[in-house]
């Protein structure tokens, strides 16, 4: 695909934030948010549009994130409408949606947490092993900006 159908293609899309995170070890990821509604159209054009970024931004990963909204337990609707909060909408869901929009185009296979004897939660998040290639040296960056976005530590692995 050439820079001008990739241009068309984002012609009607656009982002709400952007932001610089640093990975560890003297590396940073770009965290690039997107509107809930658009996440669909930017997911088709992802991989060729982080590709032309990561040129651009010269080695630094470039990851696109879903703006997603969290409701508290103590949630209360308004006079005109009634009804329980969302469930796309609580903590564990949100959260849930982050790691999936982190690793995309990557499938996640499995999920375990792991707790430590000292207290600590370790979630164990197994990729599919087809894309082991093109995501083995992402899994640092994919971890710490998880842990940037919501406070837990992850580890990545490979099924078979």
């Amino acid at each position: 695909m050439t820079s001008t159908e990739l241009k068309a293609s984002l012609r009607d899309l656009y982002i709400t934030a952007a932001k610089e995170v640093d990975c560890g070890a003297g590396r940073k990821a770009i965290i690039i948010y997107v509107p809930y509604k658009l996440q669909k159209s930017f997911q088709k054009i992802q991989a060729r549009l982080v590709r032309e970024l990561e040129k651009k931004f010269s080695g630094k990963h470039v990851i696109i994130v879903a703006q997603r909204n969290i409701l508290g337990k103590s949630y209360a609707r308004s006079q005109k409408t009634t009804g329980l909060r969302p469930r796309s909408r609580t903590l564990t869901a949100v959260q849930d949606a982050i790691l999936e929009d982190i690793v995309y185009p990557t499938e996640i296979t499995g999920k375990r947490t792991r707790c430590k004897v000292d207290g600590r939660r370790i979630l164990k998040v197994y990729l599919d092993g087809r894309d082991q290639a093109n995501v083995e040296g992402r899994t640092d960056t994919y971890a710490a900006v998880y842990g940037k976005l919501t406070n837990k530590q992850v580890s990545f692995h490979f099924s078979s």
